[in-house]
């Protein structure tokens, strides 16, 4: 390998290093909640809005950031991101009221879709069809990396330290890479001026702001509350808008969309994009009940909670790493759908957990489940990036990013419906004192709490959440059967094969992406 070439894979680490950041900090905030709630005297209403703010910020801002990229350069818009994002970090450790954390909050928001976007942009501009899907694979293992990381550091410095510091452990991270990525990512944008699409932007903003904001709310307070309803109906509405809208731009003369139109025709690209949603959509399942399993049931502490997480994120990385070997010996839709099928048999297995499960058999489970899910998203997203080329990688790389936040939100909503859902009808059917069910509704740990004197009562409350948990786990499995059946339907499934220029091609597949 070249000069250059090397050059290219230390970018790479600026661009991991900027997610990592992203990650860390997504997975402390929820470490740090009851100690934010002591020192800034936070309700439980606050602490939503100090992670749903953030999520709502990030999914306005992740395709008009896109687009101001392949405008204005994508290296500067990763590097204002970092600075952006390091000063929000700064806001919140230092933060003396509920407003001024929460600002800074949404000042990350901003930063983390700028960070996300232009991350994976970085993957199209650095790296050729051949280089991409390894690339990728690295890229994803960097992102699952932060999943057991940020509660390890984040539940050892609470533990000795003041809590300002686990918001400013961003800060070193996010210097750091900012000043590689200045030294090594080569600055880029569009050829052609894009146009700034002011319609795009304001209905893609709250059309997808919208829907996540009903997710969040479906998830805390479940499907039926108008609120929730009515906020994902809308926004559903304004982003079918602007895919009209979109569409129709396109086919005017002087038009300049958004995003591309034909980047929303069924193809690689699309289907690419929604298998990658579907992978985290069946995996969010694990994160949103495995903590509370390993806490509430097996009385373990926020740390101990971490490292049992650790043989998820092995998976994880495993899986990543060889989805491109894979991929390059039995195509993408083949390495797609043995990805979903392991994690579909790794969900399924978890679905037998007890309350009084071992360690191996956890670390067996969620090894498969993390195996299953590293192969299948970074499969799934080589796919969807393979054919794209570096003149609107910016917005490219946005839609990805927008299936992918969308997914989270939407699969714990699912998954706290049917847990909630299980675990409320097994409460009742549990004999429990009225003021002892009364607190096991309201949690987990409150019920464990109430019923901590009197271990039958205790085991009841256990094992109703570990059946709820059951369920949840086995609706994630459905979820990731029906991406082993999508992938085989839609995605390419004859090997590359070298063109006369020697760049690998896919027969069968819809042509590149012109622009």
């Amino acid at each position: 390998m070249g000069a250059v070439g090397t050059r290219r894979w230390w970018a790479l680490g600026a661009v991991n290093l900027s997610v990592l950041a992203v990650g860390l900090d997504g997975t402390v905030l929820s470490v740090a909640q009851p100690t934010l709630a002591t020192a800034l005297d936070a309700s439980q209403s606050d602490l939503l809005w100090f992670s749903s703010g953030y999520l709502l910020v990030l999914a306005a801002a992740v395709l008009p950031v896109g687009l101001v990229g392949d405008r204005f350069g994508r290296r500067a818009v990763l590097l204002a991101s970092l600075a952006l994002f390091g000063l929000g970090s700064v806001l919140c450790a230092y933060a003396a009221s509920i407003g001024m954390f929460l600002a800074g909050r949404l000042l990350q928001g901003l930063a983390g879709a700028g960070i996300t976007v232009m991350a994976l942009s970085a993957l199209v501009v650095l790296f050729d069809e051949r280089e991409r899907p390894k690339a990728v694979g690295i890229y994803q293992a960097a992102n699952f990396v932060a999943l057991p990381l940020g509660p390890i550091l984040g539940g050892w410095m609470l533990s000795r330290f003041w809590w300002g510091w686990v918001f400013l452990l961003n800060v070193p991270v996010v210097a750091l890479a900012a000043l590689i990525g200045f030294v090594l990512i080569p600055e880029s944008r569009s050829t052609q001026r894009p146009g700034l699409d002011p319609v795009g932007t304001v209905t893609s903003a709250v059309g997808l702001a919208m829907v996540i904001y009903g997710l969040v709310r479906a998830g805390e307070r479940g499907w039926g509350r108008p609120d929730a309803a009515g906020s994902m109906a809308l926004g559903a509405v304004v982003v079918a808008g602007f895919v009209w809208w979109e569409h129709r731009l396109g086919r005017l003369p002087a038009g300049q969309p958004l995003i591309d139109p034909r980047l929303l025709q069924p193809g690689p690209f699309l289907w690419g994009s929604a298998l990658a949603a579907v992978a985290g959509l069946a995996m969010i399942g694990v994160l949103f009940t495995l903590p509370q399993y390993f806490q509430g049931v097996q009385g373990t502490d926020t740390l101990g909670s971490g490292v049992r997480l650790l043989p998820l994120i092995a998976g994880m990385v495993a899986g990543a790493g060889l989805a491109s070997r894979l991929a390059e010996a039995v195509t993408a839709r083949v390495a797609t759908a043995l990805g979903f099928v392991v994690l579909a048999a790794g969900l399924a297995l978890g679905a037998t957990a007890t309350p009084t499960s071992s360690t191996a058999f956890t670390a067996g489970w969620t090894v498969l489940v993390g195996a299953g899910t590293g192969l299948a998203l970074a499969a799934a997203t080589a796919a969807a990036l393979a054919r794209l080329s570096a003149e609107r990688s910016g917005t490219e790389s946005a839609v990805v990013q927008a299936f992918n936040k969308t997914s989270g939100p939407l699969g714990t909503a699912i998954t706290g419906s049917i847990l909630v859902a299980v675990y409320h009808a097994r409460l009742d059917r549990a004999g429990l004192p009225a003021t002892a069910a009364e607190s096991a509704r309201r949690s987990l740990y409150d019920g464990t709490a109430a019923t901590a004197g009197v271990p039958e009562l205790h085991r009841a409350v256990r094992g109703a959440f570990v059946d709820g948990m059951s369920a949840a786990l086995l609706g994630s499995a459905a979820i990731a059967t029906l991406g082993a059946v999508m992938a085989v339907a839609v995605l390419p499934g004859r090997r590359s094969r070298r063109t006369e220029a020697g760049q690998p091609t896919e027969e069968g597949t819809a042509d590149a992406v012109a622009h």
